[in-house]
Parts: C-alpha cells; sequence; structure tokens
C-alpha cells in the first residue's frame, strides 16, 4: 500500500491537503507492525500538479496512492482523490511516523484540529468540479 502524506516543511503533517507542494510518499507494501517505517519519497508538486488545480487530463506523481493523509482537506478534494482511487484520511496528528504507526496499527488517527482553511474550503466545493 502506498501512503502519500501532505507536509509543508517536509516534517510535520500539513493542513489544506489540496494546496500542498511537498509530500513524502510512503511504500508500506510490506510492512508490518513493529517494523520501522520505510524512508519515504520526497515528492515535490509544480503549481500545476497541485491537486487542487490538476485537471485529470495526465499522469501525476500521486498516482497509485491509495491512501492521502493530510490535516484538512475539503469534500471537492475528498471526491476527487476517491475518483482518483485513493481515500483521505484527516487527522490532528503532526507527525507522520505517529499517524503512520496508527494506521499500521488499525488503530484510529487522532481527530483533526480547527483549521478555517477547511471552513472555505467547503464553502469553495459548492461550487467545485469535482
Amino acid at each position: 500500500m502506498k501512503i502519500a502524506v501532505a507536509t509543508k516543511d517536509w516534517s510535520a503533517v500539513s493542513g489544506h491537503a489540496g494546496q500542498a507542494r511537498c509530500w513524502l510518499l510512503y511504500d508500506l507494501t510490506d510492512q508490518r507492525a513493529g517494523k520501522p517505517l520505510p524512508s519515504p519519497t520526497r515528492v515535490e508538486l509544480s503549481k500545476d500538479q497541485l491537486l487542487h488545480y490538476f485537471r485529470d487530463d495526465g499522469p501525476h506523481p500521486l498516482d497509485g496512492v491509495e491512501i492521502i493523509l493530510a490535516g484538512s482537506a475539503g469534500d471537492g478534494f475528498i471526491r476527487h482523490m476517491k475518483k482518483r482511487g485513493a481515500d483521505v484520511l484527516l487527522t490532528g496528528e503532526t507527525d507522520p511516523a505517529t499517524a503512520l504507526a496508527h494506521i499500521i496499527a488499525g488503530e484510529a488517527l487522532p481527530e483533526q484540529r480547527f483549521d478555517i482553511t477547511t471552513s472555505l474550503c467547503k464553502l469553495r466545493d459548492l461550487f467545485s468540479r469535482h
């Protein structure tokens, strides 16, 4: 399973997944609880590749990802990712390794923290193409 984690600075889970440029891509195909996480691949998106704007008119660096992990995302983003074959998980956990440990162990993720951009995205999503 491949999981992409939205980050701002390569170290903390970021809010507003659709605007995230920096992603940590984890390939957890052979991962088991208790084993150390593999090193992630860093993926930096260009402005045209930001998922908020991407038109699905060609390949994308995050193609093949099954789970998107972020601090916040709007409903349009969640629908868009579902169409692309990825589920979106939202969490208040800021440490990617801790969040992934919860997922691998089948545990619930910590609840999201309040993020004003999520409210703004919900308004924007009323008019979204997704």
